[in-house]
């Protein structure tokens, strides 16, 4: 996904209006009175919101023209609730709506269905990681977080687990001007043996019955290989 799509939607991202505080008091004063003129120009005016929350999610696999319809959803519905006279910036109540729904677009769109509960015990871990980052300055540990939620810090460990996107083994991890290292490149199977494959093709094929199958205990001079081991010829 690029988020530096300059046109998204149809929309020219690059020309997008600004608006300054003033004409947003006036414009939202308007939609109060019912003017959709003016509600359709506070949407435009605040565009950038969108732009700038879609970046959030730049390593989704999403089509970052669905992100920005479902975004332009949550700016509509905030600009629907948002209630000026308690003295808060529209963008300040704005982000966390467009934020929540483009995470439930994702969460309903994704083939690997995650529990409530899960997910929320996945997010209340971020947020308190991010206040005790804020608060300590360093990197709290899993059993810290999960002392804070009162929860066992395996059930932590699970609920961040089951959010994470899956990736693929084939996905490209680094690239130069030579071939790409892969994921799959880098997973090392402690299990795999040469010696231990070739047994077994070895005892499959022995007790299967192959007809081509010749068997010779030992290396001999001059002995003809048949299926990888040698045999008299």
């Amino acid at each position: 996904m690029s988020v530096y799509k300059v046109e998204i939607c149809g929309v020219n991202t690059a020309k997008l209006p600004i608006l300054k505080e003033e004409e947003k008091a006036a414009l939202f004063a308007r939609i109060k009175q019912g003017d959709m003129t003016a509600r359709e120009t506070y949407i435009k005016g605040n565009l950038r919101l969108v732009l700038s929350v879609i970046k959030r999610f730049s390593g989704n696999q999403e089509n970052i023209d669905d992100l920005f319809q479902i975004g332009c959803i949550g700016l509509i519905k905030s600009i629907d609730n948002f209630d000026d006279t308690l003295g808060v910036k529209f963008s300040t109540y704005a982000v966390p709506m467009i934020i929540g729904e483009i995470r439930r677009f994702l969460r309903d769109n994704s083939s690997i269905r995650v529990s409530r509960s899960l997910r929320d015990t996945a997010y209340h871990a971020m947020q308190v990681r991010s206040r005790l980052v804020d608060e300590k300055g360093v990197e709290p540990s899993l059993n810290e977080i999960a002392a804070e939620l009162g929860v066992p810090e395996s059930d932590v460990v699970f609920a961040l687990d089951a959010i994470s996107d899956p990736i693929s083994l084939n996905e490209p991890i680094f690239r130069d001007d030579g071939d790409a290292v892969y994921i799959v490149d880098q997973v090392k199977d402690d299990t795999a043996d040469d010696n231990r494959w070739l047994d077994g093709i070895c005892l499959t094929m022995r007790y299967s019955g192959s007809p081509s199958w010749r068997w010779s205990p030992a290396p001999v001079p001059g002995a003809i290989w048949t299926h990888g081991l040698p045999n008299k010829g």
